[in-house]
Parts: structure tokens; sequence; C-alpha cells
């Protein structure tokens, strides 16, 4: 029984190592564009595939960035706690085995997607090295989480000659741009003792705000047009109007300063965002 408890608590503290539940962030897009390519569900073969890539490329790239970052995050009191839920080499296993996980999802789509996942895997581990020689991490994580609709919607069709997976991935790139700006506020004194290079360490919190508020703009401007070359209906719209509204008071809320109003502003915004967008487009479809 022990034996059994004390297994649910390395799982779950695993979960945790990895921010298990940000998977909200990128999946509904991943999803939407999935429903768009297929016109509704695809067959559930395509569906479990796109999962799989899903769930097992967004923990990979957070286990190796846990273990690549993980003297930094011990010396951060931000993230000092994250040594007690697992140890290093349980961090790396963890990533090994996810990322087995996104190239067998891969694998059983079709050969367009198991062909380009070495690209998505490299970028995976690539993103944790990036703030150590200048500061484009935040560029290179809005290019991963912005290859979900990409993914999903090669796996539906088998070819990306449409112009509208790379609307959505542009849009998901634009938006992971600029929240990732606005959560790295929080950890500017830190980078710069340290030398780790991040956009607000090396332009200041003024600069930093304002092009993440330009980001969002186009994150939204580029979902506009994805809905009009889409001809997506009335839900789609309703849904993209709420998140105009969600991203003036995410910037609302990082200006106001200080980690709870950027932790509201990056996590609950954020999910919120991705599932409407979600939900409008599958309201969109059905109507």
């Amino acid at each position: 029984m022990n034996g059994l408890k004390n297994l649910f608590v390395k799982i779950r503290n695993l979960f945790e190592l990895v921010k298990f539940s940000h998977t909200l962030f990128a999946l509904p897009f991943a999803l939407a564009s999935m429903a768009v390519a297929a016109k509704g569900m695809p067959p559930m073969k395509i569906f479990i595939g796109i999962l799989l890539c899903m769930i097992g490329a967004r923990t990979a790239a957070m286990a190796f960035n846990r273990f690549l970052d993980w003297e930094f995050d011990k010396q951060n009191p931000r993230t000092q706690g994250r040594a007690k839920l697992a140890t290093k080499r349980e961090a790396l296993a963890l990533g090994i085995v996810s990322l087995g996980i996104f190239e067998l999802g891969a694998f059983s789509l079709n050969s367009l997607c198991f062909f380009l996942s070495p690209l998505a895997a490299f970028l995976i581990v690539f993103y944790s090295l990036t703030k150590r020689f200048g500061p484009y991490s935040h560029a290179v994580l809005g290019l991963c989480l912005g290859l979900a609709p990409l993914g999903a919607w090669a796996a539906v069709k088998g070819s990306l000659a449409s112009p509208l997976p790379y609307l959505l991935s542009l849009a998901v790139f634009f938006w992971t741009f600029g929240f990732d700006i606005i959560y790295a506020l929080q950890d500017v004194e830190f980078d710069r003792r340290v030398g780790l290079y991040s956009l607000p360490a090396q332009f200041g919190e003024p600069f930093s705000l304002k092009l993440a508020a330009l980001l969002h703009f186009l994150a939204w401007i580029s979902w506009a047009v994805f809905g009009l070359i889409g001809d997506m209906r009335s839900p789609y719209w309703i849904a993209l109007g709420v998140v105009a509204v969600i991203l003036g008071y995410e910037h609302i809320l990082s200006r106001a300063g200080g980690t709870r109003q950027i932790n509201m502003a990056f996590f609950n915004m954020n999910a919120w965002i991705s599932l409407f967008i979600f939900v409008g487009v599958l309201l969109s479809l059905s109507v």
C-alpha cells in the first residue's frame, strides 16, 4: 500500500515539476487546427496520435528545461522548490521518455509528421539553452508552441499546402512570445545577477511590456485573418472579441507589477484565451 502511495506521490511531483496543467496553453490550438482540417472530428487514430505528440513534446520540453537549468533553479528564490519535487536524473529520464512518446505519436500519424519531428525535437531541447547566449528564448518558445497547429494540420491532411495552419501558428507564435516576456519580468534581477539573457533583463520593463503588447496585437490580427480566410462563423468572432478583452486585462495586470498579478496574467488569462479560441472554432464548425 505504501509503495502505491509513494508511486502516486512521485507521479504527482513529476507532473508538478513540469507544470503538466500548462499543456492547456498549446493543446487547444492543435485541436482547433485538427478540427478545421478534418471539418469536424478526424479518425480516432489521428486524434490519439496528436494527443501523444502534444503531451510528449510539451512534457519533454519542460523536463529538459528543468534538467538543463537545474543549478540556476536552485539559486532562484522563485524556483528553489523544484529540486524538492524530483532529482536531476529523474528530470532527464522524464525528458527522454516524453521525447520517445512524441516520436511514437509522430510515427503513428504519417510520413510527413515523422519526417518533421526531428526539427521539433531539436527545438524542444534548444529552447532551454537560448537564455545563455541571447534574449531569444521567448521567441524560440513561441516557435515551439507555434508548431502545434502545423503539426495537427499535417496529421490530418498529410500536407501543409493551406495557409490556414500557418496563420494559426503565427498567432500562437506572437501570443506565446508576448506572454513569456511578461512571465520573465519576475526574474529580471536574478537573470542579471547570474548572467542569463532575457528581454526584460536586457532592455528593461517598459520596453518589454510595450513589445509584449505589440506582439499580442499581432496575435489578435493573425487570429482575425485566420477567421476571415477560414470563413469562421459568428461564434468564432464572439470568442475573438472576448479574447481581445482578456488580452487587455492581462496587460493591465502585468503593469500592476508583483508576482501574484504576473502569475494571474500568465496562468489564468492565457488558459482562457486558448480555450475561447478552441470553443469558438468548434462552434463555428457546427453552425
